[in-house]
């Protein structure tokens, strides 16, 4: 038996607490950057309709963050698996309690962008389908 077949099952929160400090840790890994002070407790209890927290052993491996218009729309953000788990199914599993909840609810559509490496994931393994769009850089 490997370490890997070990992994104790992953644990998913909607809404779910976590320290600042995590997220700003798993963010600055999934996104290469430096490590920031965000306060993402505030943040998403301000704007979100809720995020996914998964965590193993305790530990926050994963986050989802589940913005809304106050509506019937709501965007996935920030969808985020610690480097050491990826490529394993928990991104998908994050994605598909984000929409569960989203769902419940009474979301009637989930909005997600994403860069063009990830359209696999979104569309083939997460069931999002293409659609046009427009955006205008701010920054």
């Amino acid at each position: 038996m490997t370490a890997e077949d070990r992994t104790e099952a992953p644990a998913f929160a909607w809404r779910g607490p976590f320290e600042n400090s995590e997220v700003n840790t798993l963010h600055a890994e999934c996104f290469d950057h430096a490590v920031t002070e965000d306060d993402w407790w505030d943040q998403v209890n301000r704007f979100s309709l809720g995020w996914v927290t998964m965590r193993i052993s305790g530990t926050l491996a994963g986050f989802v963050n589940v913005a809304w218009d106050g509506g019937v729309h709501a965007f996935l953000l920030d969808t985020m698996v610690t480097s050491a788990l990826r490529h394993k199914g928990y991104a998908t599993l994050l994605v598909e309690e984000a929409v569960t909840h989203a769902k419940a609810s009474g979301c009637e559509w989930l909005h997600v962008d994403f860069d063009p490496e990830l359209r696999d994931f979104y569309l083939d393994r997460c069931g999002f389908v293409p659609t046009d769009a427009g955006l205008i850089q701010l920054r």
